[in-house]
C-alpha cells in the first residue's frame, strides 16, 4: 500500500504542517492524517473523510471534497495545505510521481 508524507512550510504565518496520506486496505480509499501548528489546519484534517482517489481526481476543483472541506475549515484562501493534501493523496494512490513542489515568491 502507498504512503506519502508532505511537510508544508506555509511562509509568513510559520505554522508548519505534516500531511500523511496512506492507501487503505481496499486499494481505493486514501486516509489522511494532518499534524499542524495551526488550529484551522488541524480542524481541516479532523474533518477530512477518507478519499476515493480514483473518483475524486476526475472531479473539477470546485467539486473536489478536499477543497470543499478546506473551504469550510481553513481561514486563509492562499493556504497551501489543501493543495499539498491533494498531492499527498495523489502519490499515495500511485496516481502521481513523488516530486517536490515549490513556490518562489519574488
Amino acid at each position: 500500500m502507498g504512503t506519502c508524507t508532505v511537510k508544508v512550510d506555509p511562509g509568513v504565518c510559520q505554522l508548519k504542517s505534516t500531511i500523511t496520506a496512506e492507501m487503505g486496505d481496499d486499494g481505493m480509499t486514501v486516509n489522511v492524517k494532518i499534524e499542524s501548528d495551526c488550529k484551522f489546519v488541524r480542524s481541516f484534517g479532523e474533518a477530512l473523510k477518507p478519499i476515493e482517489a480514483y473518483t475524486e481526481f476526475s472531479l473539477p476543483v470546485l467539486q473536489n471534497p478536499v477543497y470543499i472541506c478546506a473551504s469550510e475549515h481553513l481561514q486563509h484562501s492562499a493556504c497551501p495545505v489543501a493543495c499539498a493534501t491533494l498531492k499527498a493523496i495523489e502519490v499515495a494512490a500511485d496516481l502521481g510521481l513523488k516530486r517536490d513542489v515549490h513556490f518562489t515568491i519574488e
